[in-house]
């Protein structure tokens, strides 16, 4: 059987020039937004309507906000305003895709071949590598890339 490939993505600390390129080496079919805010003005090229005409353009690939695979405002909120530490964050956070259970709610087409994007530069302290360790874990034969 073959494997699922899914790569992973973070905007932060990388130029337009770096990220969309990185993508278009990766050979990846589809960005899918892991982020629960995709609209802020900080986010630069990154923002939902103009990463999905970059994406387009630049890259030949698709572009889709999947809110399903992203922390709530609450969790996220607590995270970011250090009332939680990242052992805290991930229990909650894999709790709370296990309980959305996004193994079954999520399209393997839609994440085959996937890039999951978020704003962390490294996946190391980043939910978008929960997801993916996840979904690997549950469906088996998933190959995870970090760009």
């Amino acid at each position: 059987m073959e494997k699922m490939k899914l790569f992973t993505i973070g905007f932060t600390q990388k130029s337009a020039e770096g990220f969309f390129t990185a993508i278009k080496k990766s050979g990846a079919e589809r960005v899918i937004d892991v982020r629960l805010n995709n609209t802020s003005q900080l986010a630069g090229f990154a923002k939902q309507d103009d990463l999905r005409f970059f994406l387009r353009q630049m890259c030949g690939v698709d572009y889709r906000h999947e809110p399903r695979l992203a922390p709530t405002a609450d969790i996220l909120d607590a995270y970011k305003k250090k009332r939680m530490d990242w052992d805290e964050f991930e229990r909650r956070f894999v709790d709370l895709i296990r309980q959305r259970q996004i193994e079954k709610t999520v399209s393997k087409e839609i994440l085959s071949g996937g890039c999951l994007l978020c704003s962390e530069a490294t996946p190391h302290q980043c939910h978008r590598r929960l997801v993916a360790e996840y979904l690997a874990e549950r469906w088996g034969g998933v190959e995870v890339s970090h760009l």
